[in-house]
């Protein structure tokens, strides 16, 4: 029985408001940054931002310029940062931004490897940190903070200033990286003080195109003042531990128009559920995102679990909706600094809700908190190629539901789907995965789209294909490729390149759907398909029966005289598709690990599992990694090369003793709101079990210690000072050797100390660790060793 889905697009709209908000871009520059109110504008042309948050003040300094071109390489072109007030002056009058704390140095970052940068300048920023950022002498002080009392906002004026003197020069006037200045965060019923922190801001002699405020849970803001931002998250750690998955979270699978979450940091504010009513700021602004979950932190009483396909859903749900700005939080975990004179982190102890760990601040991201690749990073990249070729075309398009929508956020069984469209082509976007609760496939499944103004209509594709259960995927629709107008494909735009003087557009298979491509053809004057069929039907050729791989290359002489490649990549391959500027081309690079662009360098960061890479177009020169001409060989229009194999890990394994068992699991202890607290520090000196780690000499740099383990809370030391934790929540524990100290640790190894979860404390857990409870034992302990391959053209 077919299933035939339809919609119709609405006519064009009328131009956006322009020119309606006090922001300009500082006179001169030649790309512009302006707000309509409907997308950005960057050099006249619509501009589809892709931002990742990357606490700097989180990660070791001497890291952080590989980390940034493993966002770069990840689709991120604009880096947002929390100015952590707390973790810059802790103690009153010292400001520090030196070492790990050095904004200046960041910035400049950024700018060397042309990422725009997003300081977040709080004061208060939360971020999971104590007194949400403020220093604990702001706090003591008798003043209301987060308002407009004179005694705060003296504490405030001189840290907006230090921030002006570290940004100095770089902003847009000077040719610096900085796009958007972020004012407070999560203040949704102080509009007067947003203003006043963004005058003063200004006066301290800050300066951006753009001035943003997050907009979730019913937002006040002064108006047209600040951007309004939203979010979305698959899961949190902030809701009750008997709470179930919120509804909230929920939502962010189904297309829809309501730009407001609710239940972000609902654990701060009263919740209004605003449902489906209007959001205040639609008419003025475009559908601009800041914290699209990244991943997720583990709070002591709640601990989520994120499925990579949570968050690809999650992303690519969203700009079917309507985002113009993908900006996501976390994309890169950290790792808290040590205080001076406390913790820093959240916690029951300070009056926060949750009860977070002292310094592991992973969040489950992309890039995890030692730079580490998860699946998430391979998901997302694959949908910010796609915006970083069409997301011009994409901003303008308005998003359309069908007439057919879900009966509500607990329908399972309604197909959900929405297109993007300008009136004559446009993107169809599905999502059939969610967190939690499979949702079923769609057999015999066409999509029939109408557009307006005599446009016609396409029904895709030639044969009803199924729907997979856990798939999400973009068809583009009458997509022009340098002259070939290509009607529909039953696969997603992955990214263009240019091979031998033509464009080579690639494209990704779906999963479980047979590749459709369906070529209008009065734009065809020939075609060549290396597999399956070309038939005409009507005015259209249909590609069939394609082979998705390397070697999917069908090739078409264009009416107009071009020449086009569309190349078809399995779904698994497609999902190691790198981008970037190399040997002085730009070049795609498939690899299984990760794969960084620095100028004439292309760097290759692995376990050593993966053996080759490929490159399309292959360097005119031949390539050389690690000094060492890499043999070549044809793997379909790519060229593959060989990788050295890395050097292998003396210790076969790690020697990990039980030097004390596990005492009984210690009563559980709530704290604010009732939610259940991290258990005391003595426990861990008399109930945890411990092991001892030997480290052995010659390790190769970058190696990670990787843990699997249950239990309630882990924590590691060398010698007496803490070096790394965990709240168990099914996932391994990964400690990164090189940033624990050396000597101490060949001399005295690395001790581990694991609490067990007494079996009645009201901690959520996911479904992976609920053997958890009452017991604490590293089951398993493996080196993880990290090499980087060094390529160039000889």
């Amino acid at each position: 029985m077919s299933h035939p889905h339809r919609l119709r697009l609405p006519s064009p709209a009328g131009p956006p408001l322009s020119g309606h908000l006090p922001f300009a871009d500082a006179p001169g520059v030649s790309d512009p940054i302006a707000v309509t109110s409907r997308w950005l504008t960057r050099g006249g042309r619509p501009w589809f931002p892709v931002s990742g948050e990357f606490h700097y003040s989180r990660c070791p300094a001497g890291e952080w310029e590989e980390e940034l071109l493993k966002m770069k390489a990840g689709g991120v072109t604009a880096v947002a940062s929390y100015l952590i007030w707390i973790h810059h002056e802790e103690i009153e009058g010292r400001v520090r931004f030196d070492g790990d704390r050095d904004l200046r140095r960041f910035a400049e970052l950024c700018a060397r490897h042309g990422l725009d940068f997003i300081p977040r300048i709080g004061p208060w920023s939360h971020a999971e940190v104590r007194n949400g950022g403020l220093p604990d002498w702001v706090v003591a002080r008798d003043c209301v903070p987060r308002t407009d009392d004179p005694v705060y906002l003296d504490a405030v004026r001189p840290w907006f200033a230090a921030i002006a003197r570290q940004l100095d020069g770089l902003d847009r006037a000077h040719g610096g990286p900085v796009v958007a200045i972020q004012i407070e965060n999560e203040l949704y019923d102080q509009p007067g003080h947003l203003l006043t922190l963004k005058r003063m801001a200004q006066e301290a002699g800050l300066s951006a195109p753009l001035w943003t405020s997050t907009a979730w849970g019913g937002v006040q803001l002064p108006p047209d003042e600040l951007l309004p931002l939203y979010g979305g998250y698959t899961e949190a750690f902030w809701t009750e531990a008997d709470g179930g998955w919120p509804d909230t979270c929920r939502k962010h699978f189904f297309f829809t128009h309501q730009r407001d979450d609710e239940g972000i940091g609902s654990d701060l504010r009263p919740v209004r559920v605003r449902g489906s009513e209007p959001d205040a700021f639609a008419d003025r602004f475009p559908w601009a995102t800041c914290e699209l979950g990244g991943g997720m932190a583990v709070s002591y009483h709640r601990r989520p679990y994120v499925d990579p396909g949570d968050i690809g859903a999650l992303g690519l749900t969203k700009i079917g909706c309507g985002s113009v700005w993908q900006g996501y939080y976390m994309f890169h975990g950290g790792t808290n600094p040590a205080g001076e004179l406390s913790t820093l982190q959240e916690s029951h102890a300070t009056g926060y809700p949750n009860d977070l760990p002292v310094l592991t601040y992973d969040f489950q991201a992309p890039l995890g908190e030692y730079g580490q690749y998860r699946r998430t990073y391979h998901e997302l990249r694959l949908q910010h190629l796609l915006l970083a070729d069409f997301g011009h075309l994409i901003a303008p398009m308005r998003s359309t539901l069908p007439d057919r929508l879900p009966d509500g956020q607990f329908d399972r069984d309604t197909l959900r789907w929405a297109v993007r469209g300008d009136g004559t082509s446009g993107f169809l976007f599905v999502n059939n995965h969610q967190p939690h609760e499979r949702l079923p496939e769609h057999p015999e499944t066409s999509f029939t789209v109408e557009f307006p103004s005599g446009g016609g209509e396409l029904t895709l594709p030639g044969t009803p294909v199924t729907v997979p259960s856990g798939a999400y995927f973009c068809w583009p629709l009458r997509l022009d490729v340098a002259g070939l107008r290509l009607e529909w494909a039953t696969a997603q735009p992955v990214c263009t390149v240019d091979v031998d003087g033509r464009t080579v557009l690639v494209l990704a298979a779906t999963d479980g759907v047979a590749p459709e491509l369906a070529l209008d053809a009065a734009t065809v004057a020939a075609v060549h398909t290396p597999s399956g069929a070309v038939t005409p039907v009507g005015d259209r050729l249909l590609v069939t029966g394609l082979r998705p791989g390397t070697e999917a290359l069908v090739e078409v002489d264009t009416a107009e005289g071009g020449r086009v490649g569309l190349l078809v990549l399995d779904a698994a391959t497609a999902r190691t598709v790198y981008r970037g500027e190399a040997w002085g081309a730009e070049r795609l690079v498939l690899s299984g690990d990760g794969v960084v662009f620095d100028r004439d360098e292309v760097r290759l960061h692995g376990s050593g599992t993966a053996t080759s890479f490929a490159v399309l177009p292959a360097p005119e020169r031949a390539a050389v990694v690690d000094g060492v001409r890499a043999e070549a060989v044809t793997d379909g229009v790519f060229t593959r090369y060989a990788v050295p194999a890395a050097r292998a890990v003396e210790a076969s394994a790690p020697r990990v003793t039980l030097v004390r068992a596990a005492g009984p699991a210690p009563e559980s202890v709530t704290g604010v709101l009732g939610r259940a607290s991290v258990p005391a520090d003595k426990y861990f000196d008399t109930v945890a079990a411990e092991y001892h780690v030997e480290v052995p000499e010659g390790l190769p740099p970058g190696t990670l210690l990787r843990l699997r383990w249950s239990g309630d809370v882990g924590r590691a030391y060398v010698a007496d000072t803490l070096v790394a934790d965990q709240f168990c929540a099914g996932r391994v524990w990964d400690i990164g050797l090189d940033r624990l100290p050396a000597d101490a640790l060949r001399a005295e190894g690395l001790r581990l100390r694991v609490l067990p979860l007494h079996a009645e404390a009201p901690v959520h857990l996911p479904e992976r660790a609920r053997d958890a409870r009452e017991t604490a034992a590293v089951t398993q302990a493996e080196w993880i060793p990290r090499h980087t391959w060094s390529v160039r053209a000889s």
